[in-house]
């Protein structure tokens, strides 16, 4: 290694290498690195765990209105009473979740379906610290009403 030219470099060099302070400025690089790396992954996964969040709302949304579409039509004509099939209605909800792929459950209480809607979102970059996987989940409550002709 050539020397450097000015003195009081070539001490400051002798004064380093005498401390030991060789390898400290590594271990600090590799310290933020895996700091940013980490925060990368909180940003990219917690943003797609917010998408997630919002996909969960629109199944449940979409669910109840299919639940809460399943009217007592026969009720419905000779009374004008708004009533639902309730366990229809639940299973309808219920398949409706299913066939997007999510888990819920439906709930019918009178006029109002109730659907909860758990929904896995993979992680990318947080796998690589054992996250394998973000779980967000969704309610959404319709209620049948009869319209006004």
């Amino acid at each position: 290694m050539k020397s450097p030219t000015h003195p009081h470099l070539t001490l400051l060099c002798a004064e380093a290498t005498k401390k030991g302070d060789r390898g400290q400025v590594t271990a600090f690089v590799v310290g933020v690195a895996a700091a940013l790396w980490l925060f990368t992954g909180i940003v990219v996964d917690g943003g797609l765990a917010l998408a997630g969040k919002a996909r969960a709302l629109d199944v449940a949304q979409e669910a109840a209105r299919a639940g809460a579409q399943q009217l007592d039509i026969g009720r419905l004509r000779s009374t004008q009473d708004v009533r639902l099939l309730t366990g229809k209605a639940a299973r309808t909800a219920t398949a409706y979740v299913t066939a997007t792929g999510d888990v819920g459950q439906a709930k019918v209480r009178g006029d109002e379906v109730t659907v909860k809607v758990t929904h896995r979102q993979p992680a990318h970059i947080l796998q690589l610290v054992g996250i394998r996987a973000l779980t967000v989940t969704a309610h959404a409550t319709v209620r049948a009403e009869r319209a006004n002709p």
